[in-house]
């Protein structure tokens, strides 16, 4: 399951940094990206969880969607 997870976090984060705030956003409102296709719903929260500690911090550099 993690190697899943990594895999798919590190593909939403080579978007960048803005890209990122916008596809944690869509994940948590439900909607299934091209990179979580496959992904069991635990998989996906997984993902959810460490797109947002990567994203912390560049909380002061990178604008929220």
């Amino acid at each position: 399951m993690q190697h899943r997870v990594d895999r798919c976090v590190e593909a939403l984060c080579q978007k960048g940094c803005s890209a990122v705030w916008g596809e944690i956003e869509a994940l948590e409102s439900g909607v299934s990206l091209p990179e979580t296709q496959g992904l069991t719903p635990t998989e996906v929260q997984a993902v959810i969880a460490e797109l947002k500690a990567v994203m912390s911090v560049y909380k002061g550099s990178c604008s929220v969607v």
